[in-house]
């Protein structure tokens, strides 16, 4: 990214039919174009940006007689999703973050135009044949990384339903299919729930073992979870060991960020169409310590009861 380099002061003198020996009157050069970061509500990903890898914006124009000032360079504004993070590429320092709809922040500033030369008259100096030149525009590597901005995170392994919960009790339309990884990237849902409340909830791509390490889809979906007030782990009834699942996954979240078990969590037991009664007082019994439901996508069993305690937790 390059931001616009300042217009050139103007060396002038004032001419006119009864003024032969005016004074200096050189304008000032106007400012380089700045890049700016907006935050927009209605985006929902940075893929508009991917093709878009050199972003220059405008230099400012040079001044003129007559102390007239140059036009600043237009200032060249990427609108950008809510939740993202403007690194620096060389060192992975961060700069800055948008959170807001609406709001602006200057990732390179323009430079400044330079003075004309009747800013460097004097009375030993009444006739200065020179100006300033503008300043350059700054010119460096940027990363723009997203961390979606929800609610509730869904946390679980891959085909543990949490994309068939999303396109049950939302609008959102999620890729469903019965194979691992086939959410590539974060879903959102705007979740109705009593008396005209809602809250979003994310489908956050499924965890595998070591995806701290970068395996699976690794780092790529850990860092939407960082932005989550609430944690909801999906794992599916039929699990072999609901303990030892739900273990490797915050092992997982531990290895990634340790902040991140200070999340508050709750526990869905998805698919629980696929127990009788007894089952489920045997599976129920035997659950992690924290807060948890049975819920079914297919038969909506539970759904409302998990927006009430999604709703309990959020509110604590």
């Amino acid at each position: 990214m390059r931001s616009g380099s300042g217009g050139a002061g103007s060396v002038h003198f004032r001419r006119e039919k009864f003024v032969p020996k005016g004074g200096p009157d050189g304008g000032d050069g106007g400012r380089g174009g700045h890049i700016i970061l907006q935050g927009n509500r209605h985006l929902y990903t940075l893929l508009h940006l991917k093709y878009n890898k050199h972003v220059i914006a405008e230099n400012g124009k040079p001044g003129s007689g007559s102390r007239s000032y140059g036009a600043s360079g237009n200032d060249r504004i990427l609108e950008v999703p809510l939740g993202t993070v403007a690194k620096k590429a060389e060192t992975g320092e961060k700069i800055f973050e948008i959170l807001h709809h609406g709001e602006e922040k200057v990732l390179l500033q323009g430079g400044q135009g330079g003075l004309g030369n009747a800013h460097f008259k004097s009375s030993t100096n009444q006739a200065p044949r020179y100006a300033q030149p503008g300043e350059a525009g700054e010119e460096d590597w940027y990363v723009l990384e997203l961390k979606v901005l929800a609610d509730v995170g869904l946390v679980g392994y891959p085909n543990a339903g949490k994309s068939t919960l999303l396109s049950t009790i939302s609008a959102a339309k999620p890729k469903i299919a019965d194979y691992p990884f086939t959410t590539l990237e974060p879903n959102l849902g705007m979740i109705e729930y009593r008396d005209l409340k809602s809250f979003v909830m994310a489908d956050i791509p499924g965890i595998i073992e070591d995806a701290h390490k970068g395996k699976g889809l690794g780092t790529r979906f850990l860092r939407h979870i960082e932005r989550n007030a609430l944690l909801m782990f999906m794992i599916p009834a039929d699990s072999q060991d609901i303990h030892q699942e739900y273990r490797t996954l915050l092992n997982e979240l531990k290895q990634y960020n340790p902040e991140l078990l200070d999340k508050r969590r709750i526990l869905a037991i998805s698919k629980s169409d696929l127990l009788d009664t007894e089952l489920k007082e045997l599976t129920r019994q035997d659950l992690p310590d924290l807060p948890s439901v049975f819920i079914s996508s297919v038969t909506q069993e539970g759904l409302p009861q998990m927006k009430d305690l999604i709703w309990e937790e959020l509110n604590k």
